[in-house]
């Protein structure tokens, strides 16, 4: 049987209400996002925590040793789980994500968390490429709306946009419900 870890990806106080850089429904993922944290540890599932830090004080949120950039209280590490800290948008990028899944022998992976359009876009795509069974809770993940080329795109439609690529090729997404009662977690 095939480990299944969970990757609890940017969960930071600057997303939430009052933060830097608050996100729509931060706090509804990051309630699913404790699910999965409660379940794995239950079982004795890998979990590894991802925080983003901007490496500079001049950036718009995830400041250097800031209380936006910490991870929230409502999936905080325990002692023992690994938090990555990176300061690329791929949660693999320049870090050791990687050699932790593959020493932990990891095969599946469960990823939450922020932002919907950009990092669990890059963290879910990069595990799919590296061989990396990937299950997206859906519901476990939060955005914000966006504008292009003067189109204004409500965050609902932002989520929806990038949950439906990756559950065409990348993916299995599911909610929160479904994948814990399909996943040995």
């Amino acid at each position: 049987m095939s480990t299944t870890a969970l990757i609890l990806v940017d969960l930071q106080n600057d997303y939430f209400p009052g933060g830097k850089c608050e996100l729509e429904g931060t706090e509804a993922a990051a309630a699913n996002a404790a699910k999965f944290l409660e379940s794995f540890r239950a079982k004795k599932l890998p979990v590894v925590h991802v925080r983003h830090e901007f490496p500079t004080d001049d950036a718009p949120f995830f400041l250097p040793n800031s209380e936006g950039a910490k991870i929230h209280s409502s999936v905080q590490s325990l002692e023992g789980e690994p938090v990555i800290l990176k300061n690329q948008i791929n949660s693999f990028r320049d870090t050791n994500l990687k050699e932790i899944l593959d020493d932990l022998g990891v095969e599946r992976v469960v990823i939450v968390g922020a932002m919907s359009h950009v990092c669990i876009d890059a963290v879910t795509r990069a595990a799919s490429d590296f061989g990396y069974q990937c299950a997206l809770a859906h519901d476990a993940c939060a955005t914000m709306g966006l504008e292009f080329n003067g189109v204004s795109v409500p965050a609902s439609q932002v989520h929806a946009a990038f949950m439906a690529a990756l559950g065409f090729a990348y993916a299995n997404v599911a909610s929160t419900e479904e994948l814990l009662a399909t996943l040995d977690c």
